[in-house]
C-alpha cells in the first residue's frame, strides 16, 4: 500500500495534509472548510482541491506544512481526564501529554475524557483515514462497568441494534462478564460514531460508571499501564495493513 503521494502528480489537499500527518483527512476537510488552509497565500475553502506538491505551498493556521518522510505508530492506554486532541484551547491535559516524540502525530478517532484504553496515534494520514473507514468494519471492544445490574431483554437489544439520534447501531457481541453480579458487560462493536457504547447504554437508562476500550482490530494494552504507551510492531503494522491491499484512493 502506497502512503505518501508522488510529487509529480496533482493530489487532493486533503489528502496531502494528512500525509503530512497534520490530521486525518476527514479533519482536514473541516480545517479547509473553516478557512484554515492556505494554497500559496490564498485561502481555501473548497472541497476536492487538487494541489501540486513539487510547486504549490500549502499552509494551516499560518504555518507550512511539508511531507514526512519517517511514519510512526503508536498505541497508548489512554488515562481517564486526558482530552483525546493534540492541544486544548482550556489548558487540560492531552494524550501529547503523554505521548512525546519528535514527529507530528494525532489520534485515530476519538475516545471521550471519562473512557479509558487502546488509542492508537500516526503521523500517517492515509493510513488514519483507512482505519477509519466504515468499509472496513474493524471491530473495538470494549468493558463497560455499569451503576446497576444489566437486564438480559437488554442484552438482546444492545446486539441487535439500538436506535440512536443518527439511525440505529449495527449489530454487535454482547456480553456479561462472569462473575460481576451483571454489572460488567463486553460489548464488540464495528462502527466509529461519537460516543456511540455510551449512548447505546444510556438509551436503555443504564449508567456507565467505567469504559474502558480494550482493543482496536488486534491491538489491545497488554503490558500497558495506563498512561504508557509504544510504538506498534512491524507484524501489526502489516496485519493492519493486510485489510486495505487493493483499495484505491
Amino acid at each position: 500500500m502506497k502512503t505518501r503521494n508522488n510529487l509529480n502528480q496533482l493530489v487532493r489537499l486533503n489528502k496531502y495534509i494528512a500525509d503530512c500527518g497534520i490530521s486525518s483527512r476527514r479533519k482536514a476537510d473541516e480545517l479547509i472548510i473553516n478557512g484554515r488552509v492556505e494554497v500559496n497565500g490564498k485561502v481555501c475553502t473548497e472541497l476536492g482541491t487538487k494541489i501540486n506538491p513539487r510547486k504549490d505551498k500549502i499552509f494551516v493556521d499560518g504555518k507550512q506544512v511539508v511531507q514526512l518522510d519517517e511514519p510512526v505508530y503508536i498505541v497508548l492506554n489512554k488515562p481517564k481526564d486526558c482530552i483525546t486532541t493534540t492541544k486544548d484551547e482550556k489548558g487540560r491535559t492531552t494524550v501529547l501529554d503523554y505521548v512525546r516524540v519528535k514527529q507530528r502525530i494525532f489520534p485515530v478517532g476519538r475516545l471521550d475524557r471519562d473512557t479509558t484504553g487502546v488509542l492508537l496515534l500516526t503521523n500517517d494520514g492515509e493510513f488514519a483515514n483507512l482505519l477509519m473507514h466504515p468499509r472496513y468494519e474493524i471491530q473495538k471492544s470494549y468493558k463497560v462497568t455499569l451503576e446497576e445490574p444489566i437486564k438480559p431483554e437488554d442484552i438482546q437489544k444492545l446486539a441487535r441494534g439500538i436506535k440512536l439520534s443518527d439511525g440505529i447501531t449495527q449489530p454487535a457481541e454482547v456480553y456479561v462478564i462472569p462473575k460481576s453480579k451483571n454489572k460488567e458487560v463486553g460489548i464488540i462493536i464495528h462502527e466509529g460514531r461519537n460516543r456511540q457504547v455510551r449512548r447505546m447504554f444510556e438509551s436503555l437508562g443504564y449508567t456507565i460508571k467505567k469504559l474502558d476500550r480494550i482493543s482496536y482490530g488486534p491491538i489491545t494494552t497488554e503490558g500497558l499501564k495506563r498512561g504508557q504507551w509504544r510504538f506498534l510492531t512491524k507484524k501489526e503494522i502489516e496485519n493492519f495493513k493486510k485489510l486495505f491491499e487493493g483499495e484505491s484512493q
